[in-house]
Formats: structure tokens, C-alpha cells, sequence
């Protein structure tokens, strides 16, 4: 009777409104879709199983993704990303050819065992975080066709970012600074223009296993966190330049973690 209880779903409107707000903030305002904040959400307190809460997942970092890019305009113009189209569009190269990889790699995965792939790689991104945001921008590491063949690296990103359900930001923002020596703000919204396309490959491969019917059968619950996700991103958007990297990016490594041994304990 107890673990009856314990796996009953606590999907209240408030609760995922309120979800939704926090994560769209957090994800409008670094970059990011928000999915390694939401996913130990969906799965440790609104009890998805977890191949249910990557979709899900996929599926919020979509609307987070899609209304962060217009609300960070405001300091960081369409102009300037649009400026950068060759590294968006090298990094582009590898991540969407992963994303459907990726994709397909979870469908296949027992839920044990994609439980515990999730914790690691948000302890990998987590590292990842407190190590590469304290790079120098306007500084690469490589120049040239060395700086296009290290782009490859996106096609893991996009790996990752379908195995998670997650924009893949957290991976992106990292590789922008440091391999093309980008500001963290333009990183941001760099990162935001390669991962809608990448999350939308990987969505429509989630789109032909049956576990995406979970989409239809929560129709209610998305929605509502659909909304507080779009003021999120409003929010964070507004935030955007006030907040310093410096004392963020950590706070959010250190949630991370915690989201990582929270998933583990599921497996």
C-alpha cells in the first residue's frame, strides 16, 4: 500500500504552472530549454516513468526554446545571431544527424537503466558548467578548418540532448565560449538557434514510438505548463544582463547535482 502511495501522481494545475515558470526563467534567462531542471521534476515529483517524462520534457524545452529567442531580442538582436549563421550552422551539422540517433537510442532503453543514464549525464553537464562558463569570449581555442572539424562535437550534443528531452544548451553555451570564443550572453542565444531545430528532429523520431501518446493523455497538464513556461521565458528574458553569470551558473550546478542523485535513487 505504501509504494502505491508513493507513486501516486501529483499533477495538480498550480503545481505545473508553477513548474513551468520556474524552469522557462531559468531557461530564458542562461539559454537553455530548462529540461535538466524540469525532468527531475517530471520524474521525481509528478511520477512520469521516465521515457514518458523525456518526452514530456522534449516538449517543454520546445516552447521554451521558441519564446526565449524572441524575449532575449531585446539584448540580443535577431541581427547579431543572424551574424554568426557559420557557426550556428557548423554546430547544426552534427547535432541533428545525433538528435535522431539519440532519439532513437532511448526508445530502446529500459527504464532502469535510462534512469541511470539520465543521472550521469547531469552530472557531466553539471560539471561542464561550473568548468567552461569561466572561459575567456573572443578567446577560441581553434581557428580555421581545426575549429570546424572540433564543431563535430555537437553531433554528441545532440545525442544528449535527445536522451534527456533537453535543448542541449547547457552542452552548447560551453562549446561556444571556448571553442569559438563567443560572449556567454550571445553564447545564450547562439545556442537557442541550434537547439530548436535539433530538438525538433528529435521530437518528430520520439513521434513514431507509442510512448509519445503520453502527450494526449496529459493534454491538460502540458498545456498549463505550456503557459507558465512562455511567462517564464518572459521573465528570464527580462532578467537577461541584471543577474550575473558568476553567481548563477554555479547555484544552477549545484541543482544539477541534486536533480542527478534524485533521478539515480529511481533507477
Amino acid at each position: 500500500m505504501t509504494d502505491i502511495i508513493e507513486k501516486t501522481p501529483v499533477r495538480n494545475q498550480p503545481a505545473s504552472f508553477g513548474a513551468g515558470t520556474l524552469i522557462g526563467a531559468l531557461g530564458g534567462l542562461i539559454g537553455l530549454g530548462g529540461a535538466e531542471f524540469r525532468l527531475p521534476v517530471l520524474i521525481g515529483f509528478f511520477n512520469f516513468a521516465a521515457l514518458e517524462a523525456v518526452i514530456l520534457n522534449k516538449a517543454m524545452s520546445l516552447v521554451v526554446v521558441a519564446t526565449a529567442l524572441p524575449f532575449r531580442a531585446g539584448t540580443i538582436p535577431f541581427g547579431l545571431i543572424a551574424e554568426n549563421w557559420l557557426i550556428v550552422a557548423n554546430l547544426l551539422a552534427g547535432s541533428l544527424f545525433g538528435a535522431w540517433i539519440g532519439a532513437g537510442w532511448a526508445t530502446r532503453l529500459r527504464s532502469e537503466t535510462l534512469y541511470k543514464v539520465i543521472a550521469a549525464l547531469l552530472v557531466v553537464i553539471a560539471v561542464i558548467l561550473a568548468f567552461g562558463h569561466d572561459a575567456t569570449a573572443g578567446h577560441p581555442l581553434l581557428m580555421g578548418t581545426a575549429q570546424v572539424i572540433a564543431g563535430v562535437v555537437a553531433f554528441v550534443i545532440g545525442v544528449v540532448a535527445s536522451l534527456l528531452g533537453v535543448a542541449g544548451g547547457e552542452l552548447l553555451i560551453p562549446t561556444l565560449v571556448l571553442l569559438f570564443g563567443a560572449d556567454i550572453k550571445l553564447a545564450g542565444s547562439l545556442s537557442l538557434a541550434v537547439s530548436l531545430p535539433t530538438m525538433l528532429v528529435g521530437f518528430t523520431r520520439y513521434s513514431r514510438d507509442q510512448s509519445f501518446s503520453v502527450l494526449g493523455r496529459n493534454k491538460a497538464f502540458l498545456l498549463v505548463m505550456a503557459a507558465g513556461s512562455i511567462v517564464g521565458t518572459f521573465i528570464g528574458g527580462l532578467l537577461l544582463g541584471i543577474v550575473p553569470n558568476g553567481v548563477l551558473l554555479p547555484a544552477l550546478t549545484f541543482i544539477l547535482l541534486i536533480s542527478a542523485v534524485k533521478v539515480w535513487r529511481h533507477a
